[in-house]
């Protein structure tokens, strides 16, 4: 395998426009609708000249949010200041800002949509 190993993800909701409103609140970006009939996507903001991967909110009907096996890290200057949006947004802390070493600091939190995700930072 070339290059990084993921290429894009979905984060699978159930309630587009609550979910949109949380990850726009918790990131302080803008969701982009992307042109496809199914699923309904809004990507977040990506360039592909910069490192990682971008991906998208996705609903589709008959795929269930939350539950999964795979969990999504949005990098950050300091997580400890999206993570201090996520309840403000209607989200859940599962673990605050925590150092993991050489690797920078992480928190863990669940969306509205009972999805597991992570913050990372160097700081």
């Amino acid at each position: 395998m070339a290059g990084n190993p993921a290429g894009w993800f979905e984060i699978y909701v159930q309630d587009m426009p609550r979910a949109k409103a949380f990850y726009e609140t918790v990131l302080g970006v803008q969701l982009k609708l992307l042109n496809a009939s199914t699923p309904e996507l809004w990507s977040f903001p990506q360039s592909m000249a910069d490192y990682g991967a971008s991906g998208a909110l996705a609903r589709m009907e008959g795929v269930a949010s939350g539950g999964n096996s795979t969990l999504i890290y949005f990098s950050c200057q300091d997580c400890s200041v999206e993570a201090n949006r996520i309840t403000k947004a209607g989200g859940r802390i599962l673990k605050e800002k925590c150092p993991i070493g050489e690797y920078g600091f992480i928190a863990l939190a669940f969306d509205t949509e009972g999805n597991l995700f992570g913050l990372h930072s160097m700081q």
